[in-house]
């Protein structure tokens, strides 16, 4: 099967919900507000003027909320900036709420690392409150194609109740290789990269405190998912560790982390599950049956293996047999 059409049956979404019934929206059902207060939402201080939200490390469920994702706010003299809006408009207007304790500068910037839906569902609370959304040249097109099938399905996994409101808001700034954001006193490095986890993948780098977001392109204790390019992600490691950062907040793990350690287990598991399908695709073996096996041995070293591996699998073999 063509690459494109294995991709566009994995589904690599993963939703955010969360949290303090004081900001949520009026118009949502009782079980959205009796969840949402359930779950308390606030941001960590990780470096001067850096703060940022961990999500937990789980698969999206009612007990927590759908809070699975990490979030970023970037202070500077004049404006903030965030990194990524969260899985739903009741994370997202609770985010803003945390953002205003920590400053009462204006969020000029909401900048979405990928396209998926706990790093996107909440851009309506900011386009409401006045920000521009920045992303990568191709996270349109991508959520042109994909946005209908992220709010339908969705919709079934969290609830009609927590969906409501939720938009698929592109960008209107976009990153072609490389721009930088001005907040005044603290300028941000915004680098668009080649398909990897998707093909839509931008980092943050805060040059005034070494602070690096990699969204999704850095998986922490939570096995990587991929949506993009195995060969992309891993030719791209080097020049991802090379990024001169003191700490690093990935998409998912522990906030911070160190860097560029955090890229040593990622790299590790690529490269395992390269070598298994390369030698199922040598031996002749059907895809059904070499993503039963491929990458194995790291069952023991991460959460949601066995939620993600057959698919990471899945989209290993289409790309690799056509090396």
């Amino acid at each position: 099967m063509p690459i494109d059409r294995v991709r566009r049956k994995l589904v690599n979404g993963f939703a955010c919900t969360a949290v303090s019934a004081a900001v949520l929206p009026c118009c949502l059902g009782r079980a959205a507000l009796a969840a949402a207060g359930s779950l308390e939402f606030k941001v960590e201080k990780v470096a001067d003027g850096v703060f940022a939200f961990r999500g937990v490390d789980e698969l999206m469920s009612a007990a927590n909320q759908g809070a699975i994702s990490n979030l970023g706010v970037v202070v500077g003299t004049d404006a903030v900036a965030v990194i990524d809006s969260g899985g739903s408009l009741i994370e997202a207007n609770a985010f803003i709420a945390a953002i205003g304790k920590v400053s009462a500068k204006p969020v000029r910037y909401l900048i979405n690392t990928h396209m998926h839906p706990d790093h996107i569902f909440g851009n309506a609370a900011f386009r409401e409150i006045g920000a521009t959304i920045v992303g990568h040249h191709n996270l349109p097109r991508a959520l042109e194609a994909r946005g209908a099938f992220y709010l339908q399905s969705f919709r079934e996994q969290i609830g009609e109740a927590l969906m409501k409101g939720i938009e698929i808001i592109p960008p209107t700034r976009l990153v072609d290789d490389r721009l930088q954001l001005d907040l005044g006193g603290r300028v941000l490095e915004l680098r668009a990269w080649k398909a990897a986890h998707t093909d839509n993948d931008l980092t943050v780098f805060d040059g005034a405190t070494g602070t690096l977001f990699a969204g999704d392109l850095v998986f922490v204790g939570s096995l990587p998912t991929l949506d993009g390019s195995l060969l992309g992600w891993l030719r791209q490691m080097d020049a991802l560790a090379a990024i001169g950062a003191a700490r690093v907040v990935p998409g998912h793990g522990p906030v911070p982390a160190d860097w560029p350690q955090a890229l040593t287990a990622e790299r590790r598991y690529f490269e395992v599950l390269a070598h298994d399908i390369r030698k199922a695709i040598a031996d002749g073996r059907p895809l059904s049956e070499a993503v039963k096996t491929a990458g194995r041995s790291e069952r023991g070293n991460w959460r949601l293996f066995d939620d993600y591996n057959e698919r990471n699998a899945t989209a290993a073999f289409a790309e690799l047999e056509w090396e």
